[in-house]
This record gives C-alpha cells, structure tokens and sequence, in this order.
C-alpha cells in the first residue's frame, strides 16, 4: 500500500488510536487487525485481576508502532 512514513501509515496510526487493529484493517493486514483487536479486547478483560492495567498501554503504543513502520512486500 503505502511506504514507510507516507500518508497511508500516518491514517492507520491514527485509527489505531480508536481501536487497536483498525489501522492494520485500513492497510489491508487482516490477520494483524484480528490479532491486535483480540489482544486488547482480552487486556480490558484481565483489568479486573490488574494484569490488564499494563497490557492495554502496551497493546496500544504496539498497534500504533507497527502500522506506522508498516512496509508492503510489494
């Protein structure tokens, strides 16, 4: 799709601010999106035994990393 620190990786960050996974949805990594949106979906579970308080941060901050430094094969 688009190359590192072009437009297209700058808008899937973005939408991983809303929901982890969403921008990896956007770039078209489907197995990615599912990942990162289970992961965070379970890290808000493990709030109530206070694993979740760090996970979730870390889901986050992850999600957004990777699809900023996201680079098509192609």
């Amino acid at each position: 799709m688009a190359d590192q620190g072009s437009g297209g990786n700058v808008i899937a960050a973005l939408c991983n601010i809303f929901f982890p996974g969403l921008g990896q949805l956007v770039q078209g990594r489907i197995l990615a999106a599912i990942f990162f949106a289970l992961a965070i979906i379970i890290s808000y579970a493990l709030i109530y035994v206070l694993v979740g308080f760090v996970l979730v941060p870390i889901i986050y901050l992850w999600s957004i990393i990777d699809a900023a430094r996201y680079r098509s094969r192609s």
